[in-house]
């Protein structure tokens, strides 16, 4: 980040001008200043001026202040690149909708605030500054670019060492290792990695710790995060200041390869990696103070992996093409962000196109051979390297059944929670993932979880028992209330709120307020956004401070009336104090402004039902399930209030539907059994039954059912 300057700007603003989606926008100079005229927050044309550049290669944004602090991130970005390489150009980050004024990613609304979405990677010894008493932001830097303590943390103390050192004379030189620095990034020092001349790749001579003080410090701004406290020191957990997002359907394929939709950066993609758990850091490759490679290429990959049997092709098995592959292209396939954006997936695993052909995911060979099918990536693959190809992610199976509700995925999942050799990060996520499924065959797996080394772990494990009553996991979560990592111990907090103080045990009373207490912090540190705003409506709601949680709801929706989480949370409140009518106006005007959103109708329906307007619920059910086929909760209450209103068969209708698109859903096998045996139908009721029996076998209650079914069924 720079001032906008002669030298700094690389854009055109000779009054060039671009057009998107029926808005002109120009770009021109005026008294020395950068300025453009394009949509406004009311959509209107009107003249901003661009105080701040944003990036240099492959594009350089541009940052527009407004009065009351907020610093936004224009859209309509500069492609630096050469002209031949077709840059030298405006463009839209997002080409292929029309992003209008009211929308949440325009320019001038919340997703493309500079201050919250950018500000603490881009510049250094950042404080946010946001009064949410005024809506006001008064945001400072210590630098405004990225800077020495951006990585090594607060330097005064260093600076002070270095001032001994030179003024030494008679007293002595002051003995520190650190040098002053907050943190040593002394992880490389001494070790080597010798090349076992049998496998070509080198081993490292010392094993690695379970805390990476590079990794985590690089993860603060190449990790997809959220900070919740300011005060990062350098070396710790990043689970300490960040909510670190765990393997996500929208960023990640079911094998945790990056896609294209959310740029997910490296943290999470590296720790999923062979080399990562081999014990390599960044600094092993990447040069931290002029950011680039120890060795251009893939000379850096050569560094371990031995040029004689990787480099040869004999390995690469692409004899006479050019340009020839290099350990990058089949290693590391790039995926592009922000139209030109490309980056390599740090995940560093091996071709595995079988996989394409069982879960859909992508694989670099079709990358390029994008003509033929991936059966005949694969047939190549084993071909050249044999049948066993088991690379080392293997979880990609359990999020597949994960992703599709398959009838196994409870217990896929579980095996990837309980594999010490699957990687942390893969391990939370699929502990997470087990949270709607979670029941008496698998929750050992979130209280072993809970002891593990690697915060996220722990914080997956307390994510899969969001769905078990406070109470009853109470002596197995509080102990993380005092956690050494700051995210654990909010994460169990939140998760424990439900339980009144006067019913936790007197010793853990202390640790719960003071978790409780970080817990607030964390949420009023993001008080200008919506997420933490209704998240601490939830917390308090739960703690039984209805009026505090109300209040945090309408700021939520203050601070954004298209964040929906806030309506459905506000009107859920009021159906707790017996305000429904009250609930039933919120969620409308929700609606009002995104008529979309299947989550909306169908917590209306759910309000209307409960003030007595059956019609009127089945119709936003309806909705719900229309607008979100996929929903497999909208279709199952869709299809009870069509069951409810008379209209059995077109529920079953409904219900089967479902089922194919959910094939392990619980509640609509439930409804599917009881609709069958209510209508006469036993055999279907029968065979229904016996599907869910195979997803929870220990279901004493299921059992006898099927027995008085199969009794019932004509000799």
């Amino acid at each position: 980040m720079q001032h906008a300057t002669d030298k700094t700007v690389l854009g055109d603003f000779k009054d060039s001008s671009f057009d998107y989606y029926g808005v002109h926008s120009r770009f021109f100079r005026n008294d020395g200043k950068f300025l453009v005229e394009t949509d406004g927050p009311d959509g209107k044309l009107a003249v901003f001026e661009v105080k701040y550049t944003f990036g240099i290669e492959p594009l350089q944004q541009y940052l527009v202040e407004f009065t009351d602090g907020r610093i936004q991130a224009l859209s309509i970005a500069w492609d630096t690149r050469p002209k031949e390489k077709g840059g030298q150009r405006w463009f839209h980050i997002y080409p292929n909708e029309a992003i209008k004024h009211d929308d949440i990613l325009h320019w001038t609304k919340l997703n493309q605030n500079w201050n919250f979405m950018c500000a603490e990677c881009h510049s250094t010894g950042l404080r946010k500054n946001y009064d949410a008493r005024t809506d006001h932001f008064a945001t400072s830097w210590a630098e405004i670019s990225v800077g020495c303590e951006a990585c090594h943390g607060q330097g005064s103390a260093h600076a002070a060492w270095a001032r001994d050192q030179r003024n030494w004379w008679p007293f002595g030189k002051r003995e520190d290792l650190n040098k002053g620095l907050l943190v040593r990034f002394d992880e490389r020092r001494d070790v080597t990695w010798p090349i076992d001349p049998k496998t070509g790749t080198a081993h490292r001579s010392v094993a690695p710790v379970m805390l990476r003080k590079e990794v985590e410090t690089c993860g603060l701004c190449h990790a997809r995060r959220a900070g919740f406290h300011e005060d990062w020191i350098p070396g710790q957990w990043l689970s300490h200041t960040h909510v670190v997002e765990p393997l996500t359907r929208n960023t990640y394929h079911v094998d945790g390869q990056i896609r294209d939709v959310e740029e997910p950066y490296n943290y999470a993609p590296f720790k999923q990696s062979k080399m990562f758990a081999a014990g390599v850091t960044c600094g092993d490759c990447h040069e931290p103070h002029s950011a680039r490679l120890r060795i251009a290429g893939e000379g850096v990959c050569l560094q371990c992996h031995a040029s004689d049997k990787y480099a040869d092709v004999s390995h690469r098995h692409h004899a006479g093409v050019e340009p020839a592959p290099s350990c990058m292209s089949c290693h590391m396939p790039a995926r592009t962000y922000m139209v030109i954006d490309p980056r390599h997936d740090h995940g560093f695993r091996i071709p595995r196109p079988d996989l394409s052909v069982k879960l859909g995911t992508p694989n670099a060979c079709n990358d390029c051979h994008s003509d033929k099918a991936p059966t005949w990536a694969a047939a190549a693959v084993e071909n050249w390297f044999g049948p066993n190809r088991k690379g080392f992610q293997t979880y990609g199976a359990a999020f597949h059944a994960s992703r599709a509700d398959q009838a196994d995925a409870a217990a896929l999942l579980a095996i990837v929670a309980a594999d010490r050799n699957a990687p942390a990060i893969a391990r939370a996520s699929a502990l997470a993932e087990l949270a709607p499924r979670v029941s008496p065959a698998n929750i050992g797996a979130a209280r072993g979880a809970l002891a593990d080394p690697d915060p996220m772990v722990r914080i997956g494990a307390l994510d899969m028992l969001e769905n078990v009553p406070a109470g009853q996991i109470w002596p197995w979560a509080s102990p993380l209330l005092s956690d050494p990592v700051r995210g654990v111990r909010i994460r169990a907090a939140s998760l424990l709120a439900a339980v009144p103080t006067a019913s936790q045990p007197p010793p853990d009373r202390g640790r719960f307020e003071h978790a409780a207490a970080e817990f607030i912090a964390a949420q009023r540190a993001n008080a200008d956004r919506p997420e933490a705003r209704t998240t601490l409506g939830s917390f308090l709601a739960r703690r039984g401070q209805p009026v505090d949680a109300e209040t945090e709801y309408k700021a939520a929706l203050q601070l954004s009336p298209q964040y929906v989480a806030a309506s459905i949370n506000l009107a859920d409140l009021y159906r707790q104090l017996g305000r429904d009518s009250e609930g039933e106006a919120v969620l409308r005007a929700a609606i009002a402004v995104l008529p979309r959103d299947a989550a909306a109708h169908h917590a209306l329906g759910l309000t209307l039902t409960r003030l007595k307007k059956p019609e009127a619920a089945l119709s936003e059910f309806r909705r719900a399930a229309e607008l979100e086929p996929d929903g497999a909760r909208y279709a199952y209450v869709y299809a009870v209030a069509l069951n409810s209103g008379g209209q059995s068969d077109k529920a079953i209708a409904v219900l089967k539907d479902g089922l194919t698109r959910h094939p392990g859903d619980r509640d609509i096998l439930s409804a599917l059994i009881a609709f069958n045996r209510s209508a006469g139908d036993n055999g279907s009721a029968l065979a229904y039954a016996e599907r869910l029996a195979a997803i929870t076998p220990d279901d004493r209650n299921l059992a006898t059912l099927i027995q008085q079914l199969r009794g019932a069924m004509p000799k």
